[in-house]
């Protein structure tokens, strides 16, 4: 086993000094992509520094049509926050199909974003709810944020602090999921606002989450689930593995966002 020093910041600047100080440096926070990949030898860094407790990282606000979400906010917390849930409760229960419960009550919303996993639910919400994320440096509109499998546009060493979302006119939320690993083979989060329909797409695409452009232009022009009818995804984007081809993920994909539509204001989860 290779030595590993753990690192637990009392504040946002100290994290931050630490890993500039560390050389071989590595921020957890809940931990669910890191710790397997170093349990694998597939990461060693010499050094964890613990994000989990910044109070600079905790908290959840409304204001001016966004619910702003701390980095530091488990997905439980956020499943139960009563703010997010009065304002985006679609957003409330996808944090609480995440994984089960144990996933939810450490994982956190910051870990997810800034590890940007294919198959996570966060990144879909980011797309359709035209999500704002903040660093210690800097504010990245979620179009200059995502850039594919689990990549972003993060520069070294920096921090994602919180997440705003835009609070649109009604939103669904549609998940197929892997019934072993909980992640999503295919999901949908479908948002309405007064000025067109964003969707986001995760669990399939081969490059990461990602808007489907002609179904927002169809159900923009006509919002009913029958709308999207004609259209289809290329399978040629899509991932295919055991557990589904990439024709299976296209079309379940599609099916998600029927499904979504027609079921405004909830979280549909199958299997």
């Amino acid at each position: 086993m290779y030595a590993t020093n753990y690192l637990r910041p009392k504040s946002l600047a100290e994290a931050a000094s630490m890993f500039a100080d560390a050389g071989d440096a590595a921020y957890v926070s809940g931990g669910h992509t890191l710790l397997p990949a170093m349990k694998g030898r597939l990461a060693a860094p010499a050094n964890l520094i613990d994000l989990r407790h910044l109070p600079e990282l905790k908290g959840v606000s409304a204001d001016a049509g966004r619910v702003t979400i701390g980095a530091g906010t488990s997905h439980a917390e956020v499943a139960a926050n009563p703010t997010v849930k009065a304002h985006l409760p679609v957003l409330a229960g996808l944090a609480g199909s995440i994984g089960d419960i144990h996933v939810r009550h450490m994982g956190t919303i910051g870990g997810s974003v800034a590890n940007n996993d294919p198959a996570a639910d966060y990144p879909s919400a980011l797309l359709a709810l035209d999500a704002i994320v903040t660093t210690d440096r800097r504010d990245i509109p979620v179009a200059d944020y995502l850039a594919g499998l689990y990549t972003t546009t993060l520069e070294e060493g920096e921090i994602v602090t919180k997440v705003s979302f835009a609070v649109p006119q009604s939103c669904g939320y549609a998940k197929f999921r892997n019934p072993a690993s909980r992640y999503a083979m295919a999901a949908s989060f479908v948002a309405r606002f007064a000025d067109g329909v964003r969707i986001g797409i995760t669990g399939c695409g081969d490059e990461g989450a990602f808007r489907w452009n002609e179904a927002e232009a169809a159900l923009s022009a006509r919002f009913a689930e029958d709308a999207i009818d004609g259209l289809a995804l290329d399978p040629g984007r899509m991932m295919g593995d055991i557990h589904g081809s990439s024709e299976y993920r296209a079309h379940l994909a599609k099916v998600m966002t029927r499904r979504a539509v027609t079921n405004q204001g909830m979280v549909l989860i199958q299997p």
